[in-house]
Formats: C-alpha cells, sequence, structure tokens
C-alpha cells in the first residue's frame, strides 16, 4: 500500500525490544493496513520533531498533527477496529488524564523492562 494512503504515522523506538513487540502486535491487528509505522531510530526516517523528542514518547501523526502519550496511544487504536472501542473510551477528558498519568509512570520503568527484554533475547 502507498505511504499517502495511510490515514496514521506511528513513530516508534525501533532500538527498544519492548517497543518492537508492541509494534508487531500493532501490525497484525491492523488489517485494513491504516497506519504507517515508522521506526524514529533510523537516521534516514524523516521526523516531525527532533528524534529525541520522538523517541523519549510514544507519537503517531495524524491530518498534519503530531500527539504524543496516552493521546497518541488512544489515537492508534482508533485506528484498529479491535482496539477502536478502547480508543473512543479514551477520548473521555478524565479517562485520558488517567492514561497520561500511567504512562508517564510506565515511562520511567520502561528503560529497566528494556534492559531486561535485552538480557534475554528481546
Amino acid at each position: 500500500m502507498a505511504e499517502d494512503t495511510h490515514t496514521l504515522t506511528v513513530w516508534y523506538d525501533g532500538q527498544s525490544p519492548l517497543c518492537v513487540k508492541e509494534i508487531a502486535l500493532m501490525r497484525r491487528l491492523d488489517k485494513r493496513d491504516a497506519i504507517n509505522f515508522v521506526d524514529a531510530s533510523d537516521d534516514d526516517a524523516s521526523l516531525p520533531l527532533d528524534r529525541e523528542i520522538i523517541l523519549a514518547r510514544f507519537h503517531v501523526t495524524e491530518n498534519a498533527e503530531t500527539l504524543s502519550g496516552a493521546r497518541a496511544i488512544a489515537t492508534m487504536w482508533r485506528a484498529i477496529p479491535l482496539l477502536r472501542p478502547f480508543g473512543k473510551a479514551a477520548q473521555n477528558g478524565a479517562l485520558e488524564a488517567i492514561l497520561e498519568d500511567l504512562y508517564r509512570a510506565f515511562l520511567k520503568v520502561r528503560p529497566k523492562i528494556d534492559n531486561f527484554m535485552r538480557g534475554y533475547g528481546g
């Protein structure tokens, strides 16, 4: 499928074993091929923001707007029919705030998870 037919671009960290596994799952669930998955750690990737910013948090670009964190995750979920109900629910302001808090807490342990996964072959 041509890149310009995708409705959403997901930027992920291809150097993170956890991100690679999560994106592999999202690719399998993206049966409509609606998402363009881009490894932001690839030096040849054309990024919407500085690489350091993109790699520090989860980002998506939709309709020329780049979103991050829980809002970005919920946007990706809405592009996948199986996960769409969760993405729609996350549009609730209160739930989105809770998910963002959880995401920020996750970011603190993500390096430990990646190190653990690297130690066991990812």
